[in-house]
This record gives structure tokens, C-alpha cells and sequence, in this order.
């Protein structure tokens, strides 16, 4: 496909929440902007579809959206004018267990507290200070790393984010608590007793506190295509069906932004860069991989436990114990026979995701880098652990391993769908080791993707950084039109 030939003040390259982010604010600030998405539809990780049956809506990646409501730069946009409505399950989170009991994420830190015996005032110790400091420290906790706005409430954050999870678990006393923690940590896909998977628990369920874990209605599509149309209605140009292999397809810009991650970056740029960052890209480390399950469904799943039947998000994976040595299996190339499994039931609370009395679930589990075994029957084994009945209810499945996942999004390396491992060296320092993770070391060209901080999710922040840099850098903007500091 040809592009228009025109000069640029700025191009980006993909179109998931990162991308469509940068995007955003540089059209925001005035500058002719072009996006460009390889695939023909927009919204890489955003993406929804009808997988299995007609009128059944999947959503193919990201589901569930805490940090999308939560995000310092999303939250700002004027989305709803544009279609976007976000919608809010009873239950956040659950988390089942073998007794048919459930420890849950809803309402407020006392209410989640309440559902925790003994440890009702461990976790209100553990959640209240941040869930009231968060406000504050979101703009540096989903960034880079720099002199904190706020260092006594950054730094208490600190304190309790570093730790491993399965340290930080030993604050509380009861399987219940220990098990919602460590489902919560497990979003971190690395083994629990890795440094800083405490952080990925405190944001989510703070983040549930505060904002809920919604879904979007119509799926998660709408997410990218409200974001799009902002985009277009700003003046912004939009190309999909055209994907990026080389720098001499690209019109002339004065600054292109990358939504890709290390290993594509150097194939499209790397004889612009020096030996040096060269090297630190090469070197740059994907984590686990996903092994994913859609399926339509006859009915809603029929989870023993009365909350996991409200709940938009339920975790599977039973005790602390048992969801650290899957993930800790996972980590060292193998297949646990009861891995974690994080599943959705977007269709309870949207009726537009399959026909009247019918549902839709979501679920994946974690897999080594670059695993083609089919997981299906585990998975299920998993949800049928905790909801007897399930398989019989099934219509039709649709799967996708991690070669599957890199195909459907380049960005999933090995079906790493966070860009790269969350490990501490490259929390605050991906890709490199830089002033600004977001400049590589060729003038104007930036990396704007979920292998810069703060990772991945769908929050827009690689790409609100990495468009802030370029706005100062290039174009001069000290001052500038959605700056989250102000």
C-alpha cells in the first residue's frame, strides 16, 4: 500500500494503546501527525472479534481495564464523546478456593477487608495509605524513573513494592488473603519470589479500590477505535494495512515514535544506532509467554462460589503455594499440570458479547517463551476445578498459543504480551539503560511501546512519555496541551 506523499512533523508507528497515546498527544499539541498499523484494523492489543460463533464478541488480548480508568493520560480524554462506556462487574476480582470459599476485590479497602478474617486489618494496613496516596504517586509509579513529585509517599510505596510477593504474603496469616495476593502478583507473569512483584499487586487492587476493574462495552475494541477517532477529529492522519519493515518507506518527519519492541525496532532502525544501544537492545530479555482460550458458551459458567458468578475477573489457582510453584515451573521452561489461569466473564455485566441467555468467557494461562503445547484441556480442567458443569456448557472454543499470539501482534515476542520480562533490571530501564528510555540514540527516533516503562497494560503511558520527550526535544515544548503534570 502506497502513502500519500507528504511531509510529517511526526509519525508513529502502531496503533495499540501506546501508539494511539502518542498519537494523541502530539496532534494534541498542534503537529501534523501520521499513524500507521500494519494490520488492517486498529488497536493491537485492543482488538475484538467474533472467534468462535456469529455474535459471539471476543475480546483477543486485554479484557479487563483498571489502568486504563486509572491511567494519568487516558483519563483525561474525552472517550465517552466518542462511543467509549466503560461498564462495572458487582465484583472486581474474585479468587475460588478447593473449599468453596472466596476471597474478593470489591467496593473499598474495608470492604475487600471484611471478606478477610484475620487479616481484614493486615490488608487495610497494606492498601488504605496507598489507595489514598495514589492520586499522587501515579504519574511517577507509570513512568520513568526521575526525581519523584511526591518522595515520602513515592517512597513508602517503595518499601512495600520491591519485596518479592511471596515476602510480602507473610503479612498476613490466612490461606483466604495469601491467595488473593498472590493472584494479584501473579499479573506480574514471573515467578512470585522475583523482586518488585509486589508492585503489579498493590497497583491492581488499589486500582480496584479506586477505580474499578471495568470492561468496555462492545468489547475492547472500542477502547481504540474512541481513541482513534479523537485522534482523526484533532486533524490526525490514520493508515492501516501498512506495516513497517524499513526507515525508507517512511515520508519524511522530523520524529518517529516505534510501538514495537526491541527485537522489531532493530530490524526496521538498527543501522542508525550506535554499537552501544545496539548491544543493550539485543540483549533486552522477553518473559513468559500466554496460552489463550475463548469460548461461547450456553449459559453463564456455573462457579460453585456465589461471588466468582458476579465477578468480572476470577483467578484460578487456588493457595499461594500452588500459584508460586506454577508460575515458578513456567519461569524455568515447564508446564505445571494446575498453572494460574485468569479468566473473564465480560458477557454478565454486556449483553452485546453474545446472543440473549448466552455468554462469553476469556481466560489464559502462562506458558515458557515461545511453548506451542496445547493447553486447552488444563485450562479447563482449571475452571472445571472450581465450577462443575463448565464443559458442558461450552458451544464452541477458539485457541491461541504463543506463535498464534506473535502472528496476531508482533509485539508478543514469544507470546510475552508485556513487551519484555517485568523483572527489577528492567522495570525502569527498558529496553536500555538511558537518561530517557524513550530516545534511542539516533536523533528523532523514539520507542513508544511496552518495552519502555511503565510496561505493560493498557494505560497509554510509553506512549504519553515517549510523545512528552519527543514534544521537547525535537519541537521545543516545555509547555505543552496534556502535560499530567500540571
Amino acid at each position: 500500500m502506497f502513502l500519500e506523499k507528504r511531509d510529517y512533523d511526526a509519525i508513529v508507528v502502531g496503533s495499540g494503546p501506546n501508539g494511539l497515546a502518542a498519537a494523541i498527544l502530539l496532534q494534541q499539541n498542534g503537529l501534523s501527525v501520521l499513524l500507521l498499523e500494519g494490520k488492517d484494523t486498529i488497536g493491537g492489543g485492543m482488538r475484538s472479534a467474533e472467534l468462535t460463533l456469529p455474535g459471539f464478541v471476543h475480546d483477543i488480548c486485554s479484557a479487563v481495564h483498571p489502568l486504563a480508568v486509572a491511567s494519568p493520560y487516558l483519563k483525561n480524554l474525552p472517550l465517552a464523546n466518542y462511543g467509549l462506556e466503560y461498564l462495572y462487574p458487582e465484583i472486581a476480582a474474585a479468587h475460588p478456593f478447593d473449599d468453596g470459599t472466596t476471597a474478593y476485590l470489591q467496593g473499598t479497602v474495608a470492604q475487600t477487608a471484611a471478606g478477610l478474617g484475620r487479616d481484614a486489618q493486615a490488608y487495610q494496613n497494606l492498601l488504605q495509605p496507598l489507595v489514598k496516596s495514589w492520586p499522587l504517586i501515579a504519574p511517577d509509579v507509570l513512568g520513568p524513573l526521575r526525581l519523584p513529585k511526591h518522595p515520602l509517599a513515592m517512597a513508602q510505596f517503595g518499601l512495600r513494592a520491591l519485596p518479592p510477593a511471596t515476602l510480602m504474603a507473610k503479612r498476613f496469616t490466612t490461606e483466604k488473603a495469601k491467595g488473593l495476593w498472590a493472584g494479584m502478583a501473579a499479573h506480574a507473569i514471573q515467578p512470585l519470589s522475583n523482586l518488585a512483584t509486589s508492585a503489579v499487586a498493590l497497583v491492581l487492587l488499589a486500582n480496584g479500590h479506586l477505580g474499578g476493574w471495568p470492561v468496555p462495552k462492545g468489547g475492547s475494541q472500542q477502547i481504540a477505535n474512541a481513541m482513534a477517532d479523537y485522534f482523526k477529529a484533532l486533524g490526525g492522519t490514520l493508515q492501516t494495512g501498512f506495516y513497517v519493515q524499513s526507515l525508507q518507506q517512511l515520508p519524511s518527519a522530523h520524529a518517529v515514535l516505534f510501538d514495537v519492541t526491541p527485537k522489531q525496532l532493530l530490524k526496521i532502525a538498527g543501522h542508525q544506532f550506535s554499537n552501544l544501544y545496539r548491544r543493550q537492545l539485543q540483549r533486552y530479555r522477553y518473559g513468559m509467554g500466554v496460552f489463550k482460550v475463548d469460548w461461547a458458551l450456553d449459559g453463564p459458567i456455573p462457579f460453585t462460589a456465589p461471588e466468582c458468578r458476579q465477578a468480572g475477573t476470577v483467578h484460578l489457582g487456588g493457595t499461594l503455594a500452588e500459584i508460586a510453584d506454577g508460575e515458578r515451573q513456567i519461569w524455568h521452561n515447564q508446564h505445571p499440570d494446575r498453572p494460574f489461569v485468569l479468566l473473564a466473564q465480560q458477557s454478565i455485566i454486556d449483553s452485546t458479547r453474545a446472543p440473549q441467555g448466552q455468554h462469553t468467557a476469556w481466560a489464559y494461562c502462562h506458558v515458557p517463551y515461545g511453548s506451542t503445547k496445547d493447553m486447552t484441556d488444563i485450562i479447563e480442567q482449571q475452571v472445571e476445578r472450581f465450577a462443575p458443569g463448565f464443559r458442558d456448557r461450552i458451544l464452541a472454543r477458539h485457541t491461541m498459543n504463543t506463535e498464534q499470539m506473535e502472528a496476531y501482534n508482533p509485539n508478543y515476542i514469544g507470546g510475552d504480551i508485556n513487551g519484555g520480562a517485568l523483572t527489577l533490571s528492567q522495570l525502569f530501564t527498558r529496553p536500555a539503560l538511558r537518561w530517557s528510555p524513550y530516545r534511542t540514540s539516533a536523533k528523532g527516533l523514539y520507542l513508544c511501546s511496552s518495552s519502555t516503562p511503565p510496561g505493560g497494560g493498557v494505560h497509554g503511558m510509553c506512549g504519553y512519555w515517549a510523545a512528552r520527550r519527543a514534544l521537547r526535544d525535537i519541537f521545543g515544548r516545555k509547555d505543552f496541551i496534556g502535560d499530567i503534570n500540571r
